[in-house]
């Protein structure tokens, strides 16, 4: 199949449209990456575009072909993501690019899904010319957690806490109240949005009770709510507030950080915001398990009180575990003022986690 060359600078265009597109808001995370798809004309104008809107809904190049019709024929289909060449709620995005007589495929990221890769091919052998990378690294990191979790075989997981100057999570009282300013909050909020899960432990549940849903700024309930997991043996009253029908709840009942994630992967869980008590964070790094640490900074000391994670197992410092800062945000103004610190964790020594797991 031949087709006029679209302009280099047109498609380059067409993909950061098409990440735009999708990086929508409103779209329900889960086992579905977010994708957008822009259909190009040989003179590089726009025919149609698309984005996936959620599981069981149509992806993002059949929801472009849908809008352009018999136009989508000699088109170029621009798309964040390889399309997919498999039958799940909805057929291949492969077969339904070649039915369509599109001429040319240009996407930025491959499919890490072995279920879902092999559109490519598909493509190529049908006589289209495909070609890929075009801003991987942008759709990559659009879809990061969702790209871990494939290519890990486990949720990506976010662990945020609050804290004081000198690592306090709460008074000794037990008081934890304006810990993080408003402004923090509302980013809390706004990062449980982005992921499926919000996980803690069950003693967390008992003495804190947290409803553990996402609100807006103006403190509604978002319409549609991650998943909340508790994790830990614990007995819990069904009265708890996160039991409650606001959002789904599942209890896992392990104390094993690889046993909780690996059955929120089989529910088809991508993204997991860590938020639940020093203990089951401790639990999850020594696991070698955190992927992020979100931590909101206050500026003041309370000199005692519970700390912000529990017993790490490491006693010198040359075992120490530490995170590359990547972003630092202060929130608020005056007295509301906090520090949003994002880090990855730096595994210096890869069999320290194993070392300490042994000897726990």
């Amino acid at each position: 199949m031949t087709t006029t060359q679209v302009p280099a600078s047109a498609v380059e265009r067409a993909m950061r449209r098409a990440l735009e597109l999708a990086a929508s808001p409103g779209v329900p995370l889960g086992p579905n990456p977010r994708v957008g798809c822009v259909l190009l004309a040989a003179d590089g104008s726009e025919v149609a575009e698309g984005f996936h809107r959620g599981a069981g809904t149509p992806h993002a190049e059949a929801a472009a072909l849908a809008e352009a019709g018999e136009a989508a024929r000699g088109t170029t289909a621009v798309v964040t993501l390889e399309p997919c060449n498999h039958t799940g709620r909805t057929g291949p995005c492969a077969e339904a690019l070649i039915k369509a007589g599109v001429a040319r495929v240009v996407f930025a990221q491959p499919d890490p899904n072995p279920v879902a890769a092999g559109g490519a091919e598909a493509l190529r052998a049908a006589g289209i010319a495909v070609e890929m990378g075009l801003l991987e690294r942008e759709a990559r990191q659009l879809n990061r957690a969702w790209t871990f979790a494939l290519e890990h075989g486990r949720p990506f997981v976010t662990w945020k806490f609050a804290t004081t100057l000198d690592g306090r999570s709460a008074a000794t009282d037990g008081s934890s109240r304006w810990v993080s300013s408003r402004p923090a909050r509302v980013d809390t909020h706004r990062l449980r949005g982005q992921c499926d899960v919000m996980m803690v432990g069950s003693s967390t549940v008992a003495i804190d009770d947290p409803e553990l849903t996402v609100r807006d700024e103006y403190d509604l309930p978002l319409a549609h709510q991650p998943l909340r997991a508790v994790v830990g043996l614990r007995e819990l009253p069904e009265d708890k507030r996160v039991f409650n029908d606001r959002a789904e709840t599942v209890r896992l009942r392990t104390h094993d950080p690889r046993a909780a994630l690996a059955e929120l992967f089989s529910l088809g869980k991508r993204h997991v915001f860590l938020e639940g008590g020093p203990t089951l964070a401790a639990a999850f790094l020594r696991a070698g398990l955190v992927d992020e640490v979100v931590a909101y900074v206050a500026p003041m000391l309370l000199g005692a009180g519970a700390a912000a994670v529990g017993d790490l197992g490491i006693t010198t410092i040359g075992d120490a575990l530490h995170l590359q800062i990547t972003d630092v945000t202060p929130l608020g103004n005056g007295p509301e003022t906090n520090v949003r610190l994002t880090m990855r964790p730096i595994q210096a020594d890869p069999d320290r986690h194993h070392r300490n797991e042994e000897t726990a």
